[in-house]
This record gives C-alpha cells, sequence and structure tokens, in this order.
C-alpha cells in the first residue's frame, strides 16, 4: 500500500484554533475529560428508568404476592437502588451504546439476566438483614422476571427517544469506494442513529470541492489539516476511518487526536469481509491480536438449532393455519394457477431441495424472467421496482412477507432452519465463489442477516459475504436474537421486492 504523502506530518501538526467554549484543543493526553452531550444524557436516562424499573418490579411483585408492608419494601428497595446501577455498570450497561454502533437492547440481554439474578440475590441478603419483613421465594423469583422485563422495555423506550431527538453526525474517511458503501449503509439503517454528514480527504483536499458528492457520494469537507474545524462547525460525534486509506502509525496520531478532542472514532479494518461479531480482542505482550478461530457447531449445538426449529415450526404452523386457510382462498380466487409456488434451491453442503411458497406471480413468470433481466436494477439477480409479474394478491402478501408461511413445513421436514443462509436458485449460486461457498455449511433459513438487514435493498455481493459472516460467527444467541429483529423488519416492509 503507498503512503499518503505528507499524511504524518498533517496528522502530527495541524492544530487550528478554536473558540472560547468550543471543543478543546489536542493535548498531551489521550483521555477525554468529558462525554458528548447526547451520550451523557443516554447513559443518564439509561440510569433512571433502570432504577425506576427495579423499583416498579418491587412494588408490582410485593402487591401480587404479600401485599402487606409495601412501606417498608419500597424504602429499602429505594435505598438499594445506588447498589443496582452499580452493578449494571460493572457489567458495562451504560457505556455499550459509546463503543458499539449496532448495538441494541437485545444484545444487553444476556448481561441483563445475569445482573438481575445477582442482584436479585443480594437483595434477597439485604432484606433478611433488615428489620423489615423478608421476602419470600415466590415474591423474589416474580420480582426478578418483573424486574428484566421492565428494564428491556425501559431501555427500547429510551433509546427510541433519543433516536427521535436526532441521529447523531459523522465524518467518513476513506477511498471513494469506501465511502460509499459506508454511507449508504448508514442511510439504510436509521435504527443506528448515524447520520454521515460528509468526508475528509486523508490527504490534503480543497474545501468544499464540487467533486466530493460525485466521487465519495457525500460532501467533501476538506483534508486531515481541517479536522478540528470540521468536527466544530458541523457538531461532529462520530470519525468512520477506511483503514486503507492510513499507514498503521498515522491512524495511532489520528486516534490521539480524536481521542483528546472527545470524538468517537471506528475503523473498519482491510480484511472486514471475514470479519464478524465473534473476533475476539486479545493481546500479546501490549500487542493488539484479533482472534478468529475455526467456528465449530458442535453435534449439542446443532440439536440444539434443530430442536428450535422443529419446536418453532410446529408452533407457527399451528397458530397460523386459519390464516394459511385464508390466503391459499385469495390466491386461488385471484388469477389462475396453483395455490403454491414450488421452487428447486441450494440447500445444505450443495444438495437441492423444493421451496414451497405460496404462489405470487402469473403462472409463466419464469418465462418471462429472462426477458426482464435487462431491466434489473442489480445486474446480479432481478430486482425490479415494479415487477409486472406479481398478482394483485401476490403484491399484498410480498409487502407482508405472508407469501413465506409455506416455508414452516420446509422447516418441519429439515430442508430448511428458521434463521439461516439465504437459499439461492441454482443460476444464482453459480454465481458465488471461493470463500463465498461457505455460506452452504449451514442449513439456509426463513430469516437471516440478509433478510433482517435490508433484504433487495443490499446488492449480491454482500448479501454472500453477510451469509459467510453468519456461518462464520454463528451462536444460538445470534439465531434468537435475529428472529426477534425479523418482525420489526417485516413490519417496516424494508427492502420488500
Amino acid at each position: 500500500m503507498t503512503p499518503v504523502v505528507g499524511t504524518e506530518t498533517l496528522l502530527r501538526e495541524a492544530r487550528p484554533e478554536t473558540a472560547p467554549g468550543t471543543l478543546p484543543q489536542p493535548s498531551s493526553s489521550i483521555v477525554s475529560t468529558r462525554w458528548q452531550r447526547r451520550d451523557w444524557t443516554r447513559r443518564r436516562l439509561l440510569a433512571g428508568v433502570d432504577a425506576s424499573a427495579v423499583l416498579g418490579a418491587l412494588v408490582l411483585a410485593s402487591v401480587l404476592t404479600h401485599p402487606g408492608h409495601l412501606t417498608g419494601r419500597l424504602a429499602l428497595g429505594a435505598l438499594l437502588i445506588p447498589a443496582w446501577i452499580l452493578l449494571f455498570k460493572s457489567y458495562g450497561l451504560y457505556d455499550r451504546d459509546l463503543k458499539r454502533i449496532s448495538h441494541t437492547t437485545l444484545d444487553d440481554v444476556p448481561g441483563l439476566f445475569h445482573a438481575v439474578i445477582i442482584g436479585s440475590l443480594l437483595m434477597w441478603l439485604a432484606f433478611r438483614a433488615a428489620p423489615v419483613v423478608q421476602l419470600a421465594f415466590e415474591e423474589i423469583l416474580s420480582f426478578g422476571i418483573l424486574a428484566l422485563t421492565f428494564v428491556v422495555v425501559a431501555r427500547v423506550s429510551v433509546r427510541m427517544a433519543v433516536r427521535r431527538r436526532g441521529c447523531e453526525q459523522v465524518l467518513l474517511m476513506g477511498a471513494p469506494e469506501g465511502t460509499r458503501l459506508l454511507s449508504r449503509k448508514l442511510m439504510d439503517h436509521p435504527e443506528y442513529g448515524l447520520r454521515a454528514v460528509g468526508v475528509l480527504s486523508c490527504g490534503l483536499a480543497v474545501n468544499g470541492d464540487e467533486h466530493g458528492h460525485h466521487r465519495y457520494g457525500l460532501p467533501l469537507l476538506g483534508g486531515l489539516d481541517r479536522l478540528e474545524d470540521v468536527i466544530r462547525e458541523r457538531e461532529i460525534g462520530r470519525l468512520i476511518v477506511w483503514s486503507k486509506c492510513l499507514e498503521p502509525d498515522d491512524i495511532v496520531v489520528l486516534l490521539r487526536r480524536c481521542h483528546a478532542l472527545g470524538l468517537k472514532v471506528s475503523v473498519v479494518p482491510e480484511m472486514f469481509d471475514v470479519m464478524g461479531p465473534s473476533v475476539e480482542v486479545d493481546e500479546v505482550e501490549g500487542m493488539t491480536v484479533l482472534g478468529m478461530n475455526p467456528p465449530v457447531l458442535s453435534r449439542s449445538s446443532r440439536y440444539m438449532k434443530r430442536a428450535m426449529d422443529i419446536a418453532g415450526a410446529t408452533v407457527a404452523l399451528i397458530l397460523f393455519t386459519p390464516l394459511l386457510i385464508t390466503v391459499a382462498i385469495a390466491v386461488r380466487l385471484d388469477s389462475r394457477g396453483p395455490i403454491f409456488f414450488r421452487q428447486t434451491r441450494m440447500g445444505r453442503g450443495g444438495r437441492t431441495f423444493s421451496l414451497v411458497k405460496f404462489r405470487t406471480m402469473v403462472v409463466d413468470a419464469e418465462v418471462q424472467r429472462e426477458a426482464l433481466l435487462a431491466q434489473s436494477d442489480d445486474p446480479d439477480w432481478l430486482k425490479l421496482d415494479h415487477d409486472p409479474r406479481i398478482t394483485r394478491v401476490g403484491r399484498l402478501l410480498r409487502q407482508t412477507s405472508l407469501d413465506e408461511l409455506p416455508q414452516f413445513w420446509n422447516v418441519l421436514v429439515g430442508h430448511m432452519s428458521l434463521v439461516g443462509p439465504r437459499p439461492l436458485i441454482e443460476s444464482e449460486d453459480r454465481m458465488v465463489e471461493g470463500w463465498g461457498r461457505a455460506r452452504l455449511d449451514l442449513t439456509p433459513g426463513i430469516t437471516g442477516l440478509w433478510q433482517v438487514l435490508g433484504r433487495t435493498n443490499i446488492p449480491f455481493k454482500e448479501m454472500v459475504k453477510l451469509d459467510y459472516l453468519y456461518v462464520t460467527n454463528w451462536t444460538l444467541w445470534t439465531d434468537v436474537r435475529l428472529m426477534f429483529r425479523t418482525l420489526p423488519a417485516v413490519l417496516m416492509r424494508r427492502g420488500v421486492n
């Protein structure tokens, strides 16, 4: 990689003056003494709703089990609130929004679950030692369940409220192809609460370059010599750097400048295609080492995943039976042809299977496919804003994803899983080469990363990367999270084709 000429000098020496009351100048210390207002507000809101949720759970648990002596219990519960906040903080439950772009309340659940168990035990011991009525087993059990539920709901509400107040301003730095990709991803996912406002060149750049929007997908706001000015003028909260544009030593210097300004920095590593959330940050005598261990899906894990598939598919087919019958009648009355559409798809290990869906197109849809490929928005597969082959009922079924309900039968018989890589047709599967073939190591799913993050809004090549990351970073908790995130994605109709 060729170094950027003058980058080190710009990083080390450029120090524009700032007006009184604005962002502090970089100093010899890299430790910031302040939180940004947005982060400060969110952390305190989370702590406030946690306290309210714990007290509310204690009151409701007491009312439901032993309504007597409520005042004494509430008083002691209030005195224990600081201990609850310290316990949650020890689990990192107030700092993860700062550290991770894609952090959601679902990511908090494992830590919250453990913290509530420990906190409930400690509170039971505190009540035993205090001169108030002790908590009975059923009361402490009810409290734990209610506390976890209330805290989760309260945290979801806080994060939604913070996002509604406005997005965090983000500055991108990198090559044009990288910044265009990043800006598109941030725009497609408002749940991140980030809005890319411009690009900073890795070297010298003319401020307000009129060609910036064309090359980078965003306005080019200048070079590294304007870092502090841009942060102040645009009220930037985070910098996302494409690591390919800087040498390792320059990235360290850039981090020092940004940290002294209290600016969060996210670095897209050069080998981002093969990394995922299971990467472990390790160290060898102070040297950072990224651990990418081989994914192991043990026999017990496979049994658990299959058991979850069978249970989920069985329950879904039973619950949705009236809806399945209604949709089948609607499809039959709307247009000529069979109720179900069957198509050969690629399954685990390259074995094919027959995928079942409700028919949403006219009978000769496959015959028309080749002629329509020339109009596709994506050269790798058929994507049309208005597909003329879709029927009236079919359009409604696709918008609500009801056409996919019969796939629970595919899950029940073992052809598919509830969560997994997207099942491709044979012509699309032939376009996947090299490391992307690893997506076939797991059973394809009804839902998955591609379906949750945007479906047809995500290009074919990006879909292959997402499936690869799912397979190489699989955990049972990942499947649970994706199932929880599927319903909001369906309701928002994100990427409906």
